[in-house]
């Protein structure tokens, strides 16, 4: 696979934004692979996605910043660049339910997804033989109801010393501090069991099943301090019907949040996500 850099671009919506990047990519001979825009009319804001050969440019992502700083400047820029190179640092994060965990630790071993797991954290032991025999750390924080703040800032320095771009609540049952939803916002990643926003909050297959819906789903989005409340980055669902128990439901279910999850973080680490407010632009 050719290494790319990916130029990432939001700002206020005006006349020559997509010209004037093509022409500085031109003028120092970048190849685009691939482009993608998108104008929203109501917020009047502009997103743009690069991918770029990363050896048709004569220079490095450092001089690439430098030389690229005027023009994000010019139009008011909210912009990164990356490396495909330079894999992602991914966090697992999970309870007693092992579906997701599972499932994504076999995309990563199978290289699907080219991410780096520098260790999974929990607050239950079940899972330690299983993600210890993939080599890769397990910590097991518990939390204490009586003060979880404790819990939360050991978790917080895990997350620290891992070096983390991104956390993945992969059915994480414990509610995070707004303090760690604002430190990392726009970095941990949540599926929730149900296609939000109906069902927030706990048992929603439960809730689900009490208002005796046709379909079910599941939600893929980021954390923030108010629950199941984040930018939405995936969804899908699940045709149910009276014949579907409670069971039946968190059954079915666990197929579509696997899908859901690895679709999303795949989008996130490959840089297809653009927040703004509390939606996303998803170039997939």
């Amino acid at each position: 696979m050719e290494r790319t850099y990916t130029l990432v671009i939001s700002c206020p919506d005006r006349v020559g934004i997509v010209a004037k990047v093509s022409n500085f990519l031109a003028m120092y001979g970048g190849w685009i692979t691939e482009a993608s825009h998108h104008s929203d009319r109501m917020a009047n804001w502009f997103f743009m996605r690069h991918e770029i050969r990363a050896d048709t440019v004569p220079f490095d992502l450092e001089e690439f910043r430098t030389a690229f700083s005027p023009i994000a400047r010019e139009f008011e820029m909210d912009w990164f660049i990356s490396d495909s190179d330079q894999k992602k640092r991914v966090v697992l994060m999970a309870s007693k339910e092992s579906h997701c965990l599972v499932d994504l630790l076999h995309r990563w071993q199978s290289g699907e997804l080219k991410i780096e797991i520098p260790c999974v954290i929990s607050n239950h032991e079940d899972f330690r033989d299983l993600v210890e025999w993939h080599g890769i750390p397990y910590h097991y924080v518990p939390v204490d109801k009586n003060n979880k703040q404790a819990s939360f800032d050991k978790v917080e320095q895990l997350v620290e010393e891992a070096n983390a771009d991104c956390v993945v609540l992969a059915r994480y049952m414990q509610i995070l501090p707004p303090n760690i939803c604002q430190k990392y916002a726009g970095r941990v990643i949540n599926i929730h069991h149900s296609f939000l926003p109906s069902f927030a909050g706990a048992k929603p297959y439960h809730q689900a099943y009490e208002r005796g819906v046709k379909l079910i789903g599941a939600t893929c989005h980021y954390v923030t301090a108010e629950l199941d409340a984040g930018p939405i980055i995936d969804q899908d669902i699940q045709r149910v019907s009276h014949r579907h128990t409670i069971e039946d439901m968190v059954r079915l279910g666990k197929d579509v949040e696997k899908a859901v999850l690895a679709r999303g973080l795949r989008w996130h680490i490959e840089d297809r996500v653009l927040v703004h407010e509390n939606k996303t632009v998803v170039f997939n």
